[in-house]
């Protein structure tokens, strides 16, 4: 486990300290970044994301608390030292490009080299490969002011990443921008992240952006209120395994906002077989994932495709495990099928007697991922459990707790261990039984 790149605790940060119009903007932040993460600072305006922002590009001095950037306190170095940190260890990217329309692109990109003292042959080679790689090689000889604002937004990340720094910020890079240009800067600023393991921070209020993130930073009132892992990352900071594979609708439906049902579906579903593999494969896995989720595939179909090799146009995975993984998702949509029976004819009222066998079904589904054996009075528990919660009676934490709750309590008495992995278990399965337009049967 790496050291934290960036390490804030209880760190307190204060304008207009002992006038009369002193204002706390942080209170008590506390968090770790981890080299090569990605996160977001997120929240509305005013919560104090981005003065955070400032005090870690060295601007604006904590009032309390600790800042530690590379195991070191920024305030602490000479005005030579400052300059340093300030152009190579930290790049950054504002809302507004502030690019010098009067010199072209190249030259905006090298900029920081040119003050740097660098050979022009040097820093405009280096510029081209830049720009080259953000999409935007056919433009350097352009002026900024015969660009679109994507295309001067992503100048501005390369320019940003001239020096090499280690952490990028990004302030709102995409606020002035429209859907199709924010996605291009915030597929460049996921590109420095993935290739060059570069630690990136943005600072936004747009929900949409925080699929791209490892983790993100809720931030309101001053106060940070919670850090939530992304379910479809691999987690660079130690996180509980649970909480990454916590991926109930709802949730997913918040870090997703503009995903339909089967997309959350499939999200779910990829994120339940893997968190090892890499970025190519797991697109792939959706893809086939999603032939499989809307029945357009069958099981063998599905293990052949996750099989073939990437070059052409599968998923690369091992045979063996291919064929682990298309088991496991036949298995749950067959099982997932009798919770989607049981959420419609609960809402419609029109069991006529059945809904006795399809909860033991969904019962004898759960009880599978038991290692042990259960007593007569635990499967007439979990029973009553599993009734209880796709009925919406418990939540889950309310049934993780029944699970692991004494028989003499009332509870199952199930391990902690066994009650997380059919706690898992059942929410991937009512959470691709869910009812929604599109699914199923």
């Amino acid at each position: 486990m790496p050291e934290p790149i960036i390490k804030l605790k209880d760190l307190e940060i204060t304008y207009n300290l002992g006038k009369e119009n002193e204002f706390k903007a942080t209170l008590g932040v506390t968090a770790d970044i981890y080299p090569g993460e990605f996160v977001a600072f997120f929240g509305p305006s005013g919560c104090g994301k981005s003065t955070i922002m400032y005090s870690l590009l060295g601007i604006l001095e904590p009032s309390g608390g600790q800042l530690l950037v590379k195991g070191a306190n920024p305030y602490t170095y000479s005005a030579e030292e400052m300059v340093a940190f300030q152009t190579k260890t930290i790049g950054i990217i504002y809302q507004a490009f502030f690019l010098i329309n009067s010199i072209s692109v190249i030259d905006n990109v090298a900029l920081p080299q040119i003050f740097a003292g660098v050979q022009p042959a040097k820093r405009n080679k280096w510029a081209k490969e830049l720009l080259s790689k953000f999409g935007m090689a056919e433009h350097g000889e352009k002026f900024p002011d015969n660009l679109s604002g994507g295309q001067c937004q992503r100048v501005a990340v390369a320019r940003s990443m001239v020096n090499n720094p280690d952490i990028l910020l990004a302030d709102e890079p995409t606020g002035n921008l429209d859907s199709i240009s924010t996605k291009q800067v915030m597929d460049s600023l996921e590109k420095i992240n993935m290739e060059e393991k570069k630690t990136v921070i943005i600072i936004t209020h747009n929900a949409a952006q925080l699929s791209y993130c490892h983790r993100v930073f809720y931030f309101k009132d001053g106060r940070m209120q919670r850090i939530a892992p992304n379910p479809e990352k691999k987690q660079i900071a130690k996180i509980d395994r649970q909480k990454i594979l916590v991926t109930e609708m709802q949730r997913l439906s918040k870090i997703y906002p503009y995903l339909n049902p089967i997309e959350l579906k499939v999200k779910s579903m990829v994120n339940y077989l893997t968190q090892d593999f890499d970025f190519d494969q797991i697109l792939k896995m959706e893809e086939f994932t999603q032939l499989m989720i809307e029945r357009k595939i069958d099981k063998k179909e599905y293990s052949k495709l996750l099989a073939t090799p990437l070059r052409k146009g599968g998923a690369g995975v091992d045979e063996s495990v291919s064929k682990t993984m298309s088991f496991r998702v036949d298995d749950i949509l067959t099982q997932a099928d009798d919770a989607m029976r049981f959420r419609r004819r609960f809402m419609d009222n029109t069991f006529i007697g059945r809904e006795k066998d399809l909860v033991q079904k969904l019962t004898d589904h759960i009880a599978k991922q038991y290692s042990g054996d259960l007593s007569r009075v635990q499967k007439r528990r979990l029973k009553d459990l599993v009734y209880k919660r796709i009925a919406g009676l418990v939540s889950k934490e309310e049934f993780e707790d029944y699970l692991v709750l004494s028989l003499e309590e009332g509870g199952v008495e199930i391990p902690i261990k066994e009650m997380k992995k059919m706690t898992l278990y059942y929410e991937k399965l009512l959470t691709q039984g869910s009812l929604d337009k599109g699914h199923g049967h």
